[in-house]
């Protein structure tokens, strides 16, 4: 192996002087680098990076196609091979890989909907349109800004500290398209644009996707940049083998890129160091893997170190030791914005749109702040994607300029959701934005199938800011009862519930809000199947309310951090009851024993949930509801419903251990913990204990439960397509019984 290194530094030495004329000699060959796409496997190129670095050799181009282009052009503008590592691997890939943003930019009556719907389509000119792509990933546009704000005032990539271009498709004609000036941000999303998974990229008057449909591995382009030795890092592996190919994201890609195949072969004898890094247990879209595939990317970067060493010591050796900057990227920390310009705005306002980022000019703004900035904007979901520029100054300020692209103002929303309590239902949801006055969103759902369900409401913002609003609600909800005699099933019945409400609501931040309001319900209990003591019977009463809300969680399904808080305090006003007993379905002796109270009362309910991430895979969480229905004992159909793992319906609160409707209780505390731990990409395990306190303040003479419960359950979660899917195994210490539970999609 000596004897080798030996010969491999002579040649070079040899190779080196030969290219070079006697009167040339002190010319440095100029080293290029191309990194392929490969999306997820491209994040192997960083270990190659690294070992450039260990080597101390200086690279002067950089072309890349996708994920190559977006890591050489971060390598390009200044970051380290290790500031890209530690970049990289605290990304949440599932957020910046999706049409989703952070529910903490959401307003606060916007977070339940968020996220809710298995597919949501816009509806243009009376037909539901499909986009180029299905992410525009707005989270992925803003981590661009602030990664690359550093070189916001350079346009043209060749003076960035090491030279750089990125390739692209025209989506028209299918041609190679080289990006060398402009902003780079929409550059190396363009190079990213994989047709049919992400959306396509206006740039420079074209419209672009992907560069490795036509060019994955531009090796020539480096050369025609001027590099006289390429170095070579592909991660591709070719076309997948028909018998590989088992879905319909496959097939695309498949075909995608059959033509850059046939132009791989034509650009890897143009390298002269070239590496081929095997990632055959990776596919495109393996971002769960990232740490292990950067790791991969490591240890071909070690092996690969010695052969770079060797090449820098012998350029050194020839044309004497070149200095490596340490810092080669520019330090810029704050930008004062002078003026702004948005395109794009049709539907909405200039002025709805400055005062939903709060932006105040002649002021200082950091990368984050403007990122934050534009999630405000985000948060109102009247936009599909807000990019934005900056032009700088003659004295040193800037000029934002915003590029929007509005969603249309209707969608229809599609989900599944099945549940052993409420069945298997369709729920469907047509949601319009100014349908009746601006700033204003109105909603129509129903679930159809096993349970009956239907909700109309109207949001409407008020103030400058939004901060203030008035929402009217109607909702019907029907549902089939199991009623439970010493905690086994003993009949069936169904039961009606019906509100019409309106509130009135303050919003201090994106995570707190608080409101007044009135609400007229209607409950209907009728039995199908009436075994011992059951009742049967309407009532319908008003109810005056105080509320408050606070929800910092970072996501709606599985949430990894945060806190969401719900508080009522309300006065139940005087009830009309229309109830009568049966025993085994006859009226009792003595009916008169039985009366229901008509009095008014006060309530109170509290629910809350907490998350703590305690490392990249393990998600401690805490949860508690406290419900009381003061002097409530002759009162009847306003308890709180205790059992089930997925809160479903009102009034319910949740309890491992118990399936939905075992315990009506006046008053209670239900407190509950566990760990969920990530197993595989979209794969989970929860454990869950919990404890409730019946009977604390009230106790009804119509319910005769225990005082005390504990329970358990362990879930398994698997989260695709369709919302996640969970099969719990739970058990009660008092019933001792071991039951099943299973809820798939997310709830009306």
């Amino acid at each position: 192996m000596r004897t080798l290194s030996i010969l491999l530094s002579f040649s070079l030495l040899i190779f080196f002087a030969a290219s070079q004329d006697s009167s040339a000699q002190s010319v440095r060959p100029k080293i290029g680098l191309t990194l392929s796409g490969g999306a997820a496997k491209g994040l192997a190129h960083i270990g190659i990076l690294k070992a450039i670095d260990s080597a101390g050799l200086k690279v002067d181009y950089i072309s890349g196609t996708s994920m190559g282009g977006i890591l050489g052009g971060l390598y390009a503008v200044g970051y380290s091979a290790d500031s890209l590592e530690k970049i990289v691997r605290p990304i949440d890939w599932s957020l910046l890989l999706s049409n989703q943003s952070s529910l903490r930019s959401l307003f606060m009556e916007e977070k339940d909907e968020y996220s809710k719907y298995d597919i949501e389509l816009p509806w243009v000119q009376n037909k539901l349109k499909l986009n180029s792509g299905l992410l525009e990933a707005q989270e992925l546009w803003l981590k661009f800004s602030e990664l690359f704000f550093p070189v916001y005032n350079i346009k043209d990539f060749s003076k960035f500290n090491i030279s750089f271009r990125c390739v692209g498709t025209d989506i028209g004609n299918g041609e190679t398209v080289i990006m060398k000036e402009g902003e780079i941000i929409s550059a190396v999303r363009a190079s990213m644009a994989i047709p049919s998974i992400f959306t396509a990229v206006d740039y420079n008057g074209q419209r672009l996707v992907d560069g490795g449909i036509s060019r994955n591995f531009p090796v020539k382009d480096v050369k025609e940049m001027g590099a006289d030795y390429v170095i070579g890092s592909n991660v591709a592996g070719g076309l997948l083998p028909s018998q590989k190919i088992r879905n319909i994201i496959q097939l695309l890609l498949q075909i995608a890129f059959f033509r850059e195949a046939d132009d791989a072969k034509n650009e890897i004898p143009l390298c002269d160091i070239y590496i081929p890094i095997k990632l055959d247990n990776f596919s495109m879209a393996s971002f769960a893997d990232a740490d292990k595939i950067l790791q991969m990317g490591i240890d071909e970067g070690r092996a690969l170190y010695p052969r770079l060493k060797k090449l820098a010591d012998s350029l050194d050796a020839i044309y004497g030791k070149q200095e490596m900057a340490k810092n080669r990227l520019p330090e810029v920390h704050k930008i004062k914005l002078s003026s702004y310009e948005v395109a794009g705005l049709k539907n909405t306002t200039l002025g709805f749109f400055i005062n939903t980022m709060n932006l105040k000019l002649n002021r200082d703004y950091t990368a984050k702040e403007l990122s934050d900035m534009v999630r405000q904007a985000f948060g109102t979901r009247y936009y599909n994607r807000i990019v934005y520029s900056l032009l700088p100054r003659e004295d040193g300020s800037c000029k934002i300029m915003f590029n929007v692209e509005e969603n249309q103002l209707t969608f229809a929303k599609v989900g599944l959701h099945y549940n052993r309590f409420s069945g298997i239902g369709l729920i469907a949801n047509l949601t319009s934005r100014n349908l009746f006055i601006s700033n204003s969103r109105s909603m129509g759902t129903v679930n159809i199938g096993e349970s009956f369900r239907i909700k109309g409401e109207h949001l409407q913002y008020i103030g400058r800011l939004k901060n203030f609003g008035l929402t009217l609600k109607t909702q019907f909800d029907r549902f089939d009862v199991v009623t439970y005699e010493k905690y086994k099933q003993s009949g069936l019945y169904k039961q009606d519930y019906w509100e019409v409400s309106e509130k009135f609501h303050y919003s201090s931040s994106r995570n707190f809000t608080a409101g007044i309001g009135h609400r007229f319900e209607w409950t209907r209990y009728k039995p199908t199947i009436a075994n011992g003591f059951v009742f049967t019977g309407d009532s319908h009463f008003s109810t005056l309310f105080a509320y408050l809300k606070y929800n910092s969680l970072d996501r709606n399904i599985f949430p990894r951090k945060g806190i969401k808080l719900e508080a009522e305090a309300a006065r139940v006003l005087q009830q009309d009851p229309h109830v009568q007993f049966l025993i085994n379905g006859v009226p009792p002796d003595n009916p008169d024993s039985l009366a229901v109270s008509t009095h008014a009362y006060y309530r109170t309910w509290v629910t809350a949930e907490g998350y703590l991430s305690l490392n990249n895979k393990s998600t401690f969480f805490l949860q508690t509801d406290c419900g009381i229905n003061f002097n409530y004992s002759g009162n009847l159909m306003n308890e709180f419903i205790v059992g089930g793992i997925t809160k479903l319906f009102h009034n319910q609160v949740t309890f491992a251990g118990l399936q939905e409707g075992t315990i009506y209780s006046p008053s209670l505390l239900m407190v509950q913990g566990g760990i969920r731990q990530q197993l595989f990409i979209n794969t989970y395990v929860t454990g869950r204990a919990n404890i409730l306190l019946n009977n604390l303040i009230s106790k009804s003479k119509f319910f005769n439960y225990q005082n005390f419960y504990s329970g358990y359950a362990l879930t398994f979660s698997y989260n695709f397509a369709l919302g996640p899917l969970d099969i719990s195994v739970m058990y009660c210490d008092q019933t001792r019984k071991v039951q099943s539970y299973i809820n798939l999609g997310i709830p009306f």
